[in-house]
């Protein structure tokens, strides 16, 4: 598919790009340690921790992976105002993403803190909380503001509350002329009517359209909610079945690309983040989506939230 296209020309073209991610940051953070003995208070085993890791999660992932990617990224979403709020700040900082990080005082940032013994998650504790009114009008007036700097939007929706004003932007960014890719949460699709695409995976994509015993079940059913949402496509991602573009022609299926799969963690961020970046930089939705997929056959090799390099994207691509 990229035979007549060198390294050298990808790499320009994704340079030039700028997308805007928005939506619910976290971080991540991981415990690694080792278990030998059972609690004398409990039966639950007793974790020793020997080492301690944090990488920026959700939006901020999407934004960071654009930027390992060789793009230009912009990331807009709330934080609290405190020691995770800094630490997400100084990661997108070294990552190379603008951020425009909006301080909710009376919330904590949230975090998603993982226990690791022997490559396995013991236990995850999540700390959230749901952004204040005031400071998401303060989002939507960012939003409009920076807009027109970007080529395409990308809204990361957790379900943390972040995106309360989705519809809006969408409009906005459809009357500038901007693709707008949308991660979803959740069954109330409608919120995210008249987006370019949407990027499911199997189950969020079940709990809105029902199951389906055959391929020609999902084609119908994936094709009759694009048309109810007025989308340009859907983009279902499968896991170890690959992933398939519903748009106006026949379905379009990639098979996936990991030659051995150690952590799933984050590899939708990689999806939507090397979709958004490609369709920025004047690929068709089949050619992103190749792109696409093969970062995030990258991705998964890794442990925990990950991204694809350039260098490693471009490996990728040759060993085809």
């Amino acid at each position: 598919m990229f035979a007549n296209l060198t390294s050298e020309q990808l790499q320009t073209r994704f340079s030039a790009a700028r997308v805007l991610v928005v939506g619910d940051v976290m971080l991540d953070r991981y415990w690694f340690g080792d278990v030998s003995r059972i609690s004398p208070e409990a039966p639950v085993p007793v974790a020793k921790i020997a080492k301690t890791d944090q990488r920026a999660g959700g939006a901020a992932n999407v934004a960071r992976n654009i930027a390992s990617l060789g793009g230009k990224a912009g990331l807009l979403s709330v934080t609290g105002k405190d020691e995770a709020a800094g630490a997400l700040d100084k990661l997108m900082e070294q990552d190379g993403v603008e951020s425009y990080l909006i301080c909710d005082e009376k919330i904590a940032t949230t975090v998603k803190l993982r226990v690791v013994v022997r490559n396995q998650q013991l236990i995850r504790l999540d700390f959230e909380e749901t952004p204040n009114h005031e400071v998401l009008e303060q989002v939507r007036s960012t939003y409009r503001d920076i807009l027109p700097q970007y080529d395409a939007v990308i809204f990361s929706d957790y379900g943390k509350g972040g995106l309360t004003h989705i519809a809006d932007m969408i409009d906005w960014a459809k009357a500038a002329g901007k693709a707008v890719l949308i991660d979803p949460k959740g069954s109330d699709y409608e919120k995210y009517a008249g987006a370019t695409l949407i990027t499911p995976n199997r189950a969020e994509l079940k709990e809105v359209i029902g199951s389906w015993n055959s391929e020609e079940m999902l084609t119908e059913k994936a094709q009759s909610l694009r048309r109810h949402l007025a989308l340009n496509a859907i983009l279902l991602t499968r896991s170890e079945e690959g992933m398939t573009l519903f748009d106006d022609g026949e379905p379009v299926y990639q098979p996936t690309r990991a030659q051995e799969v150690y952590d799933v963690s984050g590899a939708g961020d990689t999806v939507i983040a090397g979709m958004g970046l490609s369709m920025a930089s004047g690929f068709t939705m089949p050619q992103a989506m190749h792109l696409a997929n093969t970062a995030a056959g990258v991705v998964v090799a890794k442990l925990g939230t990950a991204v694809c390099t350039f260098e490693e994207l471009v490996r990728a691509l040759a060993e085809e």
